[in-house]
């Protein structure tokens, strides 16, 4: 659980501001606001990030972070 807590201080870091990646509208605002990278549409979010992971090291934080348990 303490890797997932770090990934999570890491995110906010970057954005420079509390986050909470899990969710799917603050994610998209977060990338878009913050890095003006837009995410192609897919049935999910976790695809759309998996697609751009080469744009940015936050989306695979971002991803990592989503697919981990709790």
């Amino acid at each position: 659980m303490k890797n997932k807590e770090f990934i999570h201080q890491r995110i906010c870091i970057y954005l420079g501001q509390e986050f909470d990646p899990s969710v799917d509208a603050q994610v998209k605002a977060a990338l878009r606001n913050k890095f003006n990278i837009r995410l192609p549409q897919r049935p999910s979010l976790n695809e759309s990030l998996s697609l751009a992971t080469s744009d940015h090291e936050i989306i695979g934080l971002i991803l990592q972070y989503r697919t981990m348990g709790r």
